[in-house]
Order: C-alpha cells, then structure tokens, then sequence
C-alpha cells in the first residue's frame, strides 16, 4: 500500500443540512478521495479527476466545497500549526493536492 498522497484528520464533514462527521479523515491515495469517518468506515469516493472542489468567497478560510458523486460536501479542514499565510493551510493543501493527482492521472 502506497503512502497517500494527502491525508488530513479531524475534518468536519457536512452534507447539507447535517453534518456526517466532526473527526473524519479526507485522503488521496492512488488516484482516489475518500471521505472517511473517524471509525475508519467511508462515506464517499471516487477518483480525482471526477471531484470537483473549491473554496466558495463566502466560505471560511478554512472550509472547502467538494462534489462528489455529485453529492456537495463541506470539509472543515482546521488550520495546521505554524502557517502565517491568510489562507488556512489545511484547506489549502487539500485543494494543490487534488489538483496535483488529477494533473498525474489526466496524462
């Protein structure tokens, strides 16, 4: 098993109007997200180049909007540590990752 190309714990994961999740994990491993709950059990997935996801401009720093299987989904990827930016640099990260791995599968 490789390691993941991005991995991040202690998400919020909503889907409008509830939220799934206040601990789950958001991974991209081989070409894939996955939305998991903190048990471990998956939500949703499906693979990079079918995910849309972005930050809308009413959106706080460190919220993110992904579309999977054409369900929306808010991620809550809280900030990581010693980041000065403006931009919460889980939010951040999440998206240059996504983008990168559907760059790689896309060639």
């Amino acid at each position: 098993m490789s390691e993941p190309e991005f991995s991040a714990r202690g998400v919020r994961i909503d889907r409008w109007p509830r939220s799934l999740t206040r601990a789950g994990e958001v991974r991209i491993e081989d070409g894939r997200l996955a939305l998991l709950t903190s048990y471990g059990s998956e939500i949703d997935s499906a693979p990079v180049e079918k995910v849309r996801a972005g930050r809308p401009w009413f959106a706080k720093a460190d919220e993110t909007v992904a579309t999977v299987n054409g369900t929306r989904y808010r991620l809550t990827l809280h900030r990581d540590g010693d980041d000065d930016s403006g931009e919460a640099a889980g939010s951040g990260r999440f998206l240059a990752a996504l983008k990168r791995a559907a760059g790689r599968r896309g060639h």
